[in-house]
């Protein structure tokens, strides 16, 4: 399966200012040197020698990751979460040549950082288009609606040409031969992880989970859905100071979530829902931190990677 990041900040959706883009090209042209521009190679060079941070951006939507599979008979997406990156994949997914059909989206929970996007994606306005919703929380077409009435929005739910359904889920579904189960997490109002298993390989979306000790035991349920796991997309909003000032706001300190991939043996953590603060140069120099964490704890064979707009990973 090949997963995809479309939007990949918390909160509230944070575009890069102009400053930071002026503050990017002036520390980039200070860099150049003649030779770097003698020839199309050279150039190329220099761009590729450029720091991630300083050459490209992490982003600015909020949440929204799909999961595809390779079958060339399914025309059918997993997606997680609606919010502004939906957007901007129902917009890349007009050029693609294998057309998506058929829409499975499951809510994490529904602050607006999460659902924001579903007014704005194309393909619901197409009656050709089938998109089937997922939560295990009751009322979700009322409450999907809730942000599409007078006086917040000019249409309503109803006025998206696609074919719809609501679905409470209370147990794991089956999708085309790929289960999803979920998790009840500690969030302000609850928020649920999911996790899909296609032949063994299990990726997990853990979005705005503030991690207890409860996560962190060997009991059965917690086993069952953690243990092992090939991909964990995980809440690392914090650094270890902010997540002590913000207790009980529902998101973890990086580190926290280092422990946790180290505790279940997952072997790829993808640091996610980044703070709408943190410019490109701070996420990146979390991401090396976390890396000095792993390596000063001396934690093996476990794969970290900041999670940016227009990632694609497969398992």
């Amino acid at each position: 399966m090949k997963i995809k990041f479309w939007g990949v900040r918390g909160s509230t959706p944070a575009p890069t200012p102009p400053s930071r883009i002026k503050s990017k090209i002036s520390a980039i042209i200070e860099q150049i040197t003649p030779e770097d521009l003698e020839s199309a190679d050279s150039r190329e060079r220099f761009l590729a020698g450029l720091p991630p941070w300083l050459f490209g951006t992490v982003g600015g939507n909020s949440p929204c990751v799909s999961v595809t599979f390779d079958d060339a008979d399914v025309d059918e997406c997993i997606v997680f979460d609606c919010g502004s990156g939906l957007r901007e994949m129902g917009i890349a997914q007009a050029f693609e040549k294998r057309k998506v059909n058929h829409y499975h989206v499951f809510i994490s929970h529904f602050h607006w950082d999460h659902i924001q996007g579903l007014p704005f994606f194309g393909p619901a306005y197409n009656p050709k288009i089938k998109m089937n919703f997922y939560s295990p929380v009751a009322g979700l077409e009322r409450i999907l609606n809730g942000q599409m009435v007078h006086p917040y929005f000019p249409i309503n739910l109803n006025a998206m040409g696609s074919k719809k359904t609501f679905n409470y889920i209370e147990k794991e579904i089956n999708i085309s031969g790929r289960t999803i189960t979920f998790k009840k997490m500690n969030h302000p109002g609850d928020c649920y992880t999911y996790c899909v298993n296609e032949n063994g390989k299990r990726v997990i979306y853990a979005t705005d989970t503030e991690l207890t000790a409860n996560d962190f035991e060997k009991s059965e349920s917690n086993t069952e859905f953690f243990k092992d796991a090939d991909l964990i997309i995980i809440d690392c909003q914090y650094t270890l100071g902010e997540a002590i000032e913000k207790y009980n706001w529902g998101h973890n300190a990086f580190s926290l979530a280092v422990d946790f991939a180290a505790n279940w043996n997952i072997k790829h953590m993808v640091m996610f829902h980044h703070d709408p603060t943190y410019d490109d140069h701070k996420l990146y120099g979390i991401l090396q931190s976390a890396k000095w964490y792993l390596e000063r704890l001396n934690l093996k064979g476990i794969e970290l990677t900041l999670a940016i707009e227009g990632l694609e990973i497969t398992i």
